[in-house]
């Protein structure tokens, strides 16, 4: 696609309203035909130009980053605002200095091209000399993240050389896009890490004090499909570049995992299913499964990204990735379709999201939860180089709503293992201690949420391709020596041994989307005021007998750096009535929607009886889910007599 940015930001008309020196000056003012003033600065022929608006409302990051429906993000001045706030919240992160390399990318959906316009005039305008835009403006979260931290002058190089200050990353990860549906943009620092804390908050109070953006009046035709390499001079100091989009990322998973062993096991009797869901990590799983490990492309379905994901929900759980869950022989609960012979399944099915950072795993009529994923990479990093030629692991985190199943095997295996809020800048942090705190190294590190992320710190985020070569790995390591015509080891077997090994944590997660956040605010409202201020020993037991013991509400200390985070998830603590085995249930807002609330309840119960590890997790919780929802209330408060997803 061709695009000229000054067509972004003034119609032909307005343009020619323009007293006619107005661009021949080096400073001066012109006035549109609305009568809007601008001043503008000539630069060899590119006349920047600094257009007056006013603060919107709204514009305070999420979890991660900004995400608002996408109309929202095409009103006037919208994305112009937001991207002037975070040009200058990053200039003051720097030290005052103006960046030198940035890198702009997104995840294919609608809207991406034209807010890339945008961003590159607004980019250059402010000076940023290095603007290094993936050849057809489509690349993953982690893999920007890979360039962040490895790209060089000469376009290679190794982790931590890498000589970009920042990225901005065009997403709304695993929400809806096309019209009508959702938009975001998020940055990623100079590690290659989301922004933390400190780095939104101000970039958000800029948006309530800015009174005007820059800009250029008009630039060069720039191709987005050009080769790579092709540059673009938009000013005397600022030029775009078109940069390989798989490069530094195909580096880095070079780094973790060694390609030969896994071309090998592919061509031995292993098969996958992966689905891209439309989004950005298709062309890195084809890129990858496909070009270089040689698995044919029938492992691959909907794989080429589109800016509606094909009218599909590209988020990887249960429900949301139905064909695929369908394709590996589960009903929608996660649990086995007998009715199929499951000889004819693929040995490992796996799915990204909208923008490649999250993963569904499943194995032939067996569904694996993220926080089981988790514990299994870490009880088998010896299968994994990048964490046995190291040593082995230093570290391992998990978001708080995550189920503790990592926690028993980082205690088993003498691992330190830190719980976080929710939200993958805390686990870079963490990942980071001895590179930007000169603490103690926590890498090689592991880490991951419940909501289907997983990741290490070959990069700082989440990396929805990374798990599955390591799921293909582990699943290589235990099928070593097996010899010709046996049956392979699959994921069932390895996760039912580990089951019996360190006990089963049931686990799912029920979302309430759309709801009236007034609604929503009262839930948590309640849990507070009855349960973890109340006194526990009033409230009553219902049917179920499953007893309640107390309730908390998470707050975060950082390690690392001593910031201190609040208001994290409300946990409420239970002890089963048969078995007097300890279960939680987690209740949180979440950060990641563009409309109304989401309400995510969290449900966790240990059982160490082997006969009772083949439930479905929804079956197995389900009396756990009716008493949390008795005691806060939820059908009376909010109008819901069930949840919207099941995972």
């Amino acid at each position: 696609m061709k695009f000229n940015i000054a067509a972004a930001f003034f119609s032909a008309a307005a343009l020619a309203a323009a007293p006619a020196n107005a661009f021949a000056r080096p400073f001066g003012v012109f006035s549109t035909r609305g009568g809007l003033k601008m001043s503008s600065t000539t630069t060899d022929e590119v006349v920047v130009v600094t257009v007056p608006t006013t603060p919107i409302e709204g514009m305070r990051p999420g979890t991660s980053g900004l995400r608002k429906k996408v109309e929202v993000w095409q009103e006037k001045h919208y994305v112009a605002n937001f991207i002037q706030s975070l040009i200058d919240t990053a200039v003051d992160s720097n030290g005052g200095k103006m960046l030198e390399t940035i890198v702009v990318a997104g995840d294919g959906r609608y809207y991406n091209d034209e807010a890339i316009k945008i961003i590159s005039g607004i980019c250059a305008a402010n000076g940023i000399a290095n603007i290094w835009i993936p050849q057809g403006g489509i690349m993953s979260t982690p893999a920007v993240s890979a360039v962040i931290r490895r790209r060089t002058e000469s376009g290679g190089g190794e982790d931590g050389q890498g000589i970009a200050q920042g990225g901005i990353v065009l997403t709304a990860s695993h929400n809806p896009g096309g019209p009508g549906e959702d938009f975001g943009i998020k940055y990623n620092e100079g590690l290659g890490q989301p922004a933390n804390e400190e780095f939104t908050e101000n970039l958000y109070k800029k948006t309530l004090e800015i009174s005007s953006y820059k800009t250029i009046a008009d630039s060069p035709d720039i191709d987005l499909a050009a080769p790579v390499g092709t540059k673009y001079q938009l000013t005397s100091t600022s030029a775009v570049t078109i940069i390989d989009p798989f490069q530094n990322y195909l580096d880095a998973l070079k780094s973790c995992f060694d390609f030969d062993q896994l071309r090998a096991f592919g061509s031995s009797g292993f098969s996958i299913l992966f689905d891209g869901m439309h989004g950005a990590g298709g062309l890195f799983a084809k890129r990858v499964l496909v070009d270089e490990l040689g698995l044919p492309e029938s492992s691959l379905m909907r794989c080429n990204p589109l800016p509606d994901f094909g009218k599909c929900h590209p988020d990887p759980n249960l429900t949301y990735a139905s064909e695929l869950v369908k394709k590996m022989g589960l009903k929608s609960d996660g649990s086995a379709d007998s009715s199929i012979d499951a000889s004819t399944l693929p040995m490992l099915g796996a799915a990204n999201d909208g923008d490649g950072d999250r993963n569904l795993i499943a194995g032939a009529q067996f569904f694996v939860t993220p926080s089981d994923s988790m514990a299994l990479i870490c009880d088998n990093y010896e299968a994994i180089p990048q964490f046995s030629s190291r040593g082995g692991l230093n570290g391992v985190a998990r978001s708080m709503p995550s189920s503790a199943a990592l926690d028993v095997v980082a205690e088993a295996r003498n691992i330190p293992c830190f719980v976080t809020p929710t939200g993958w800048k805390f686990f870079g942090n963490l990942m980071s201690s001895k590179e930007s705190f000169g603490g103690k190294d926590y890498n090689p590190f592991l880490c991951g949420e419940e909501s289907f992320g997983t990741g290490s710190d070959h990069v700082r985020e989440k990396d929805g391709l990374w798990a599955v070569l390591a799921w293909m790995s582990i699943l290589a390591k235990a099928n070593e020596g097996i010899s010709d015509g046996e049956s392979l080891v699959g994921v069932k077997e390895i996760v039912t041994k580990h089951w019996a090994k360190y006990g089963r944590h049931f686990y799912c997660r029920y979302d309430y989307e759309g709801v009236d956040s007034d609604a929503a605010n009262r839930v948590m409202d309640i849990i507070r005021d009855n349960l973890v201020n109340g006194d526990a020993s009033s409230v009553v037991s219902g049917d179920s007998g499953i007893k309640f013991v107390d309730a908390v509400e998470f707050s975060y200390t950082d390690p690392v750096d001593g910031s201190q985070t609040s208001k994290q998830g409300l946990t409420l603590n239970f002890q089963l009535g048969a078995s007097g085995d300890p279960a939680r249930v987690v209740f949180r807002l979440s950060g990641t929607g563009s409309a109304g609330a989401t309400i995510r309840m969290y449900l966790e119960q240990f059982e160490k009886d082997t006969s009772k590890h083949g439930m479905s997790a929804p079956v197995a919780l389900k009396d756990l889910a009716d008493e949390a929802l008795r005691l806060v209330q939820m059908k009376k408060t909010t109008g819901r007599d069930a949840p919207t997803v099941i995972t």
